[in-house]
Parts: structure tokens; C-alpha cells; sequence
């Protein structure tokens, strides 16, 4: 990595002494208010050849750099507006034009072919990112965030749905732009209780600059909902029914009113669904076989919403805040059978374990923000965030264990436990972002200071005559507190007409404790203790090797930090003889990333990436060191990891009426770890995902959808090999009263082969699984948009299609 920075560093030094210039401005209409997302191109006056395009922002400016002295003309396009053009444009070397305000006139437009021509695609590949367009996918009906996860490009979700990209664990999840402290089964539950409806887009960014936090080894995934920017009163409704095993419906409405001075908005969400998860495990240790039977059956609800607004006190400040929250109650009943025989007579059952769990838990969020934004529309300005949220988790379990015999008639023993963990998150931070116009490119620096207490409580009680009594031996209270102050520096610039560079470098200083308090003074532990600084360098280079061709090589590095789920030592109880702990040892994971990217026509991504992580954090399965039947899962540092990875994105229109897309992406992963006394992993596996999906215009103003995924074999965690999947979704829709109402039908999982198999071996333990839930399933969606029809929703759309290359590629 740093023969990279330092080669980049070099190659900077000697462009910058190149001839550059710079062309910007900004459209508006014949009001005063600005264009957003309009296409804007440069043709060279003495052959009218195409120089550069470009695209206008939220605040209607569009800024040309790299140019070369000559002489051009301008064109602008908008729908919704006669096309602009501008002559006479002559440059200097390293000239900075400003051309103003350029105003567009307004035209007469055909609302329905307007929607149908300004479609967004659904995926888009930029620079620093891959955009996952849900709003509009007619499959994501009745669906969730988690679900959606399953189907972005570049992200797979394993069987205890952790997020991996390009092969990679450890990604940070943000909400629109937030980052979200949850993590293990609070996460999978808020992601479960998002619905699609209320999801714009879905941002995956796999080697974030230097302004974004360090944390993610494999980088960020940005979930962004739906926020209407339209002029006036706008709003929707959107309620979503669907039935696979069992229902889940949703009910989600969003308002918004915008002028000159004001955007308020709010959204509101509400639900009640039920679903499923069977596995199923067959596992080998210490001369004994286990065949195990592990059902969960879940039923919950939930509301939320998010009330906001921006005040634009002069065209260059505005303030805003923004508050949100929710409440999710679930109830868990979970059927857990083991039967016990020696591996010499496997058909002897010796005696049978029998757990039902039953679990109550309820979690509750608030998020607050005050934001402050200062922007001089020349390229300088200035964002401040405050932020700050609470997360309490309340769950209460109820858990006999009941040992049979091989009739399993007999009851020859019983044991029932309860436990109560309640968890308060409090998270505060402070964030500030600066940047401006420098040596003919952009300079930023911030900072940002976070602080994550996580108090958590482990009770864990013995039923005694059927009054339960806590075993001060098996409960603890863990607190943890986490302070990260944090630096960045960045820099980018066009290096002549063709390159363009990027740099940054950004420090952070961990201070954090895991305070265990154990209820008796012998299971006392000294408190882990984390103090360190870490620097992380990035670096990006792009070169338009010829029209239609671009090469960009991107580097930088990583951490991930253990949280409080992974570090608390004592025992979750998922039955007698089966339970996972935590690692008050773990280091922070460090990783290494590099990738070199391919254009071609802007619209064909190709991805090849490179990653190697120390110490990587990894979820393993082991027996237990006293009891020869039990086995536990825990977390542990891999010596190293190491990951190559192809990603290929391709859209096809085959013809006019049938447009398709398509991502595939390939990996090879090498895991390696010696734990000593045998417990040693090495593991390799090559891996595959394919993503496909096709749109039909259909008569009768009918919209179909084909799409499906096949996902070769794989590595979860440490050791876990998995097996080949599939799926296929199917969709139609029809838009009614001037598109304002929409209807969708979908059919999910098709043929029901999205579960997972798959074994693991490691240290003495061999064990066999699989899985399936509640995926195949069908629904309807209707929605219903109210408001302002005015153009400039439509613009938006036209943008970011442009943005996606179909209009900047012809």
C-alpha cells in the first residue's frame, strides 16, 4: 500500500504541471429555481466534435475540469425544456471560467412518454460506488432490506445473515448517510423491519476515500430512503400484502411540503408479519453423532417513522434536523432436538434431547440530528452534523431442556433455564467536512469524534421448583465504551484532459473498554483495554484510455474493531448442549484492499480486486473443552486472509421492448489460522454469483420482471463450506390514474431453492447443515402518489440515467 500511494504521489507531482482549465455554471428555468440532473456537454468548435459531457447537481451547477485552451460551444438538455446552446466559449490555459447563470426555457411535455423514457435503471456503477435502484424494482414489493442485500450486486448474505462484499466480512451499514451501531441479531431484526417501500436506493461502496470512517473492512453499505424533492405538497401511500407459509403486511405513508425557504418532510411505517427459519445439523465429535433439529418460528411488529426539515436561510446556508425512531416487538418460538449416539452404532440412539425456547423481545430507537450546511455554489463549502442516538433491547427467554430416551417417551431428566439480557446503546457524535478549490482541484479535511456505550446485562436463572433463581456463576453485566477521534485530509484533481487523481490520508485514535463485572468476586476479569492509533492512506487514479474507455485503479486500508456481541466471555445458552461465547482477546481486523476497474462505452463495469486482512475476525464452531456432547460457536482472529475477486455489470437493451441486466462476479478465498493443539484452519474456495434481471413493456400498459441469482460454492466465516444456490422472482405491474396509482404483483422464489448446505471441520468437530426459510412467497403492492406533478421529479430521473451512461454512451 504504500509503493502505491507513494507511485500515485509521484504521478500527481508531474501532471499537475500540465495545461488545465475549467468551464462551470448553473441552469435554471425561467423562474429562478435551478435544474438538477440535466445533461450538459462541451463540442470543440472546429469540428464540432463531442469534448467532454457532464451532468448538473442538486443545486443546478455543472463544473468541466481538465480542459485543454481552444475554442468550443456548449450544449445543455433538461426534460421538460428547450434544448440550450451556447457559442462562442474560448479557453486559456488553466483558465477557470465561470459562465453564470445560463437559463433554460420551459416546453410543453407528454407526461406519459416523459415517465416511460426517464425509467431509472437498476443498477448503476460509478467511480467510487455501485447504486442498487429499489424504488421501482417490481420484485422488491412486499419485501425488506435484507432481503434486497441478498440481490445487490457484489453482496451475499450467509445462513446467520451477516452482509459480505466481494467476498469480504466486516461491512459498515449506514442510513442515509448515518452510520448504524447495531450489529448481529439487532441488526438482521431492524433490516428485517424495514420494508422496500420506504428504500430509495442502496449504495455499495467498497473502498471508501478518506471522509468516510475507517471502520468496514469490506466498506460501506449506504441504505437510502425515499425523500421527495418536489416543489409544493407532495406524498404517498403504499400498502403491501404477501403469503408464503405465513403473512407479512405493511402499511407506509410519506409527506412532504417544499418552497424556497423550506422542506419539511416525514415518513411513517407500520406492520405485522410472521416468517420462519429450519436447519437442520448433523455433526461428528469425541466418538459421538448428533443429529440435530433447530426450527424457529417468528411473528412481530413494528412501527417507525422519521419527521424532518432543512430551512434555507440564504442561497449558500441552511440548517436542518432531522428525528426518528421505532419500535419492533418479536416473539420467537424455537424447537430444538438433538439425538445422542455413539459414531460406532450411529443407529443406537442413546437418549434425546428436546429444548423448546420460547423468547420475547422488544427493541426500541431514537435518532436525532441538527445539521448545518454552507455551500458558495463556487466549489467551497462547509457540513456539520450532531448526532445522536439510543437503542434499547429488551429480550426475555424461557428455555427447557428435557432429556428423553430413545423412545423418547420417558422423560429421564429436566432442566429449564430463563434468561433476561436487556442492552442500552447510546452513541454520540460530532462530524464536521470542509472543502474548497485548490491548486486547480478540490482539497477536503474534517474531523469527527464518536463515542459508543454499550451497557449490556446477563442473567441467567436456574427453574428450582418452579421458581427461577439466577446463577450468579452464569450471569455477568458487560459495559462497553468506545471514544474514536478522527482526522482526514484529501485531495483531487483533473491531471490534463485525460487523468484524473485522488489521494487522502486519514487517522484515528481508538480509545475503548470492556468492562466485565461478574456477580461473584472469583469470575472477576480485568477489564479489556484498547489504545491505538491507526493511520489509513487511500488512493485513486483514472486514465480515459481512448472515447468510451476508462481505466481507474483504487487502493486503500482498513480496520475493523471487535464490538461488545464479539467480545463479552460468557456463555448464550442456545441449549444444553449447544451455546456461544465471545472473545475478550480479539485485535482489530486490518485490511488491504486494491482494485482495477474497466469501462467500456460507460456502460460495460469491470472490477478486478485484491484484498488482504490480518487478523481477520471470524466466527468458528468447536467442541466443547468438558462436556464431550456440547459445541459452541465463537469468534477468533484468523492468522491472514487473502481474496481475488472479478465483478462484470452489464446492461443490454436485446430489443426494444426487453431491456436486461446482468452482474457476475467471481472470488477466491484462502483462510489461514493455526490456534495450536490441532485447531488449525486452512481453507480455500472458489466461488461464483450470478444476477440477472429482465424487463418486458408489455401490452395494455402492463410491465413484467423476470429476475434470479445462482450462487456457487463459498466460505462463511472461518471454516464453513457452503454449497450452490438459486432463486427466481417474478413481477408484473400496471400504473392506473395518470400514474399516480401503482399496482404490483410478485412471486418470490419460484421454485424454492434459495436455502443453504453446507459443512464445517475444525478442531475434532465435523458438522453437516442446511437450510431454509420463508422465501418463497407471493404479494401485492398499491401505491399511491398525491401533489405537485411538476417537472422536476421527472429531471431527476433523466439524470441519473444519464449518470448511468445511457445518454453520455450513444
Amino acid at each position: 500500500m504504500r509503493i502505491l500511494t507513494t507511485l500515485l504521489l509521484l504521478l500527481a507531482a508531474f501532471f499537475t504541471q500540465a495545461q488545465t482549465a475549467a468551464v462551470r455554471g448553473q441552469l435554471q428555468d425561467p423562474g429562478g429555481e435551478a435544474i438538477p440532473f440535466a445533461n450538459v456537454a462541451l463540442f470543440s468548435a472546429r469540428d464540432s466534435s463531442l469534448y467532454k459531457t457532464g451532468a448538473t447537481d442538486d443545486a443546478g451547477i455543472f463544473d468541466m475540469k481538465g480542459l485543454g485552451a481552444g475554442a468550443y460551444f456548449l450544449k445543455a438538455t433538461g426534460l421538460g425544456f428547450v434544448d440550450f446552446q451556447k457559442q462562442g466559449i474560448r479557453l486559456d490555459a488553466n483558465q477557470q471560467l465561470d459562465l453564470g447563470v445560463l437559463t433554460l426555457a420551459a416546453k410543453d411535455i407528454n407526461l406519459t412518454e416523459a415517465t416511460v423514457t426517464a425509467s431509472r435503471v437498476m443498477v448503476e456503477v460509478k467511480p467510487d460506488r455501485t447504486v442498487f435502484n429499489v424504488d421501482g424494482t417490481i420484485n422488491s414489493a412486499g419485501s425488506d432490506a435484507i432481503s434486497l442485500l441478498r440481490k445487490a450486486p457484489n453482496v451475499t448474505v450467509d445462513n446467520n445473515d451477516n452482509i459480505n462484499v466481494l467476498g469480504r466480512a466486516g461491512v459498515l451499514l449506514y442510513v442515509d448517510g448515518k452510520r448504524l451501531p447495531l450489529t448481529g441479531e439487532d441488526l438482521t431484526n431492524y433490516l428485517q423491519s424495514l420494508p422496500a417501500e420506504q428504500i430509495d436506493r442502496i449504495e455499495i461502496i467498497t473502498n471508501p476515500g478518506a471522509k468516510y470512517e475507517a471502520e468496514g473492512n469490506a466498506g460501506i453499505i449506504d441504505i437510502r430512503l425515499k425523500k421527495d424533492k418536489n416543489l409544493g405538497a407532495n406524498g404517498s401511500v403504499n400498502t403491501t400484502y404477501n403469503k408464503g407459509r405465513y403473512h407479512r403486511a405493511n402499511l407506509n405513508g410519506s409527506a412532504n411540503y417544499r418552497n424556497k425557504r423550506i422542506n419539511a418532510f416525514g415518513t411513517a411505517g407500520a406492520g405485522d408479519n410472521a416468517g420462519f427459519m429450519d436447519m437442520n445439523f448433523l455433526s461428528y465429535q469425541n466418538g459421538l453423532v448428533q443429529d440435530e433439529i433447530n426450527n424457529h418460528r417468528n411473528e412481530w411488529g413494528f412501527y417507525d417513522y422519521r419527521i424532518g426539515a432543512d430551512f434555507f436561510l440564504t442561497p449558500r446556508h441552511t440548517i436542518g434536523f432531522l428525528v426518528g425512531g421505532g419500535m419492533n416487538a418479536r416473539d420467537n418460538n424455537s424447537f430444538n432436538r438433538i439425538t445422542l449416539a455413539q459414531q460406532s452404532t450411529p443407529e443406537l440412539i442413546d437418549s434425546i434431547l428436546v429444548a423448546n425456547t420460547v423468547a420475547d423481545n422488544d427493541r426500541q430507537r431514537q435518532t436525532y440530528n441538527l445539521n448545518y450546511r454552507f455551500d458558495n455554489a463556487k466549489g467551497r463549502n462547509l457540513n456539520v452534523d450532531l448526532d445522536y442516538g439510543r437503542y434499547n433491547n429488551d429480550s426475555k427467554r424461557y428455555q427447557p431442556n428435557r432429556y428423553y430416551d430413545a423412545s423418547e417417551q420417558v422423560l429421564l431428566t429436566e432442566i429449564v433455564n430463563s434468561f433476561e439480557t436487556p442492552t442500552d446503546i447510546d452513541i454520540f457524535t460530532f462530524t464536521a467536512d470542509y472543502e474548497d478549490k485548490l491548486w486547480g482541484g478540490t482539497v477536503g479535511f474534517g474531523a469527527k469524534l464518536s463515542q459508543v456505550i454499550s451497557d449490556n446485562t446477563f442473567l441467567f436463572f436456574d427453574e428450582e421448583n418452579g421458581v427461577p433463581v439466577r446463577n450468579d456463576r452464569r450471569s455477568n453485566r458487560f459495559k462497553y465504551d468506545e471514544k474514536v477521534y478522527a482526522g482526514y485530509v484529501s485531495y483531487n484533481r483533473d491531471l490534463g484532459k485525460k487523468w484524473k487523481f485522488s489521494a487522502g490520508l486519514r487517522a484515528e485514535q481508538t480509545d475503548a473498554s470492556g468492562n466485565l463485572q461478574a456477580f461473584l468476586p472469583e469470575l472477576q476479569e480485568p477489564p479489556v483495554l484498547l489504545n491505538y492509533l491507526s493511520w489509513f492512506p487511500s488512493a485513486g487514479l483514472s486514465w480515459e484510455v481512448a472515447p468510451k474507455h476508462n481505466l481507474s485503479l483504487n487502493g486503500g486500508r482498513r480496520i475493523n474493531r471487535p464490538d461488545y456481541h464479539v467480545l463479552n466471555p460468557f456463555n448464550n445458552q442456545i441449549s444444553q448442549l449447544s451455546y456461544e461465547k465471545g472473545n475478550p482477546y480479539l485485535q482489530p481486523e486490518i485490511v488491504n484492499n486494491l482494485e482495477l476497474g474497466y469501462t467500456l462505452a460507460y456502460r460495460y463495469h469491470f472490477k478486478l480486486a485484491y484484498s488482504r486482512t490480518t487478523d481477520q475476525i471470524t466466527r468458528l464452531i468447536a467442541p466443547d473443552d468438558e462436556d464431550p456432547r456440547a459445541g459452541f460457536i465463537t469468534w477468533a482472529n484468523l492468522a491472514d486472509q487473502t481474496i481475488f475477486s472479478l465483478n462484470v455489470s452489464a446492461p443490454v437493451q436485446i430489443i426494444k421492448w426487453w431491456n436486461a441486466y446482468c452482474n457476475a462476479s467471481v472470488s477466491h478465498l484462502d483462510n489461514q489460522a493455526d490456534y495450536g493443539d490441532g485447531a488449525v484452519v486452512d481453507v480455500q474456495a472458489f466461488t461464483y454469483n450470478i444476477y440477472q434481471q429482465h424487463t418486458f413493456d408489455l401490452p395494455f400498459g402492463l410491465k413484467g420482471e423476470i429476475s434470479g441469482y445462482f450462487s456457487g460454492p463459498g466460505i462463511w466465516g472461518g471454516v464453513f463450506l457452503y454449497e450452490t444456490s438459486w432463486g427466481l422472482d417474478l413481477g408484473l405491474q400496471r400504473k392506473f390514474l395518470r400514474d399516480r396509482l401503482n399496482v404490483r404483483l410478485s412471486a418470490n422464489d419460484v421454485f424454492y431453492e434459495t436455502g443453504w448446505d453446507g459443512y464445517s471441520n475444525f478442531d475434532g468437530l465435523l458438522s453437516y447443515g442446511s437450510g431454509r426459510w420463508d422465501s418463497r412467497r407471493i404479494g401485492l403492492s398499491l401505491g399511491y402518489r398525491f401533489g405537485n406533478d411538476n417537472v422536476k421529479s421527472r429531471k431527476r430521473k433523466t439524470g441519473i440515467e444519464a449518470e448511468a451512461g445511457r445518454v453520455g454512451g450513444e
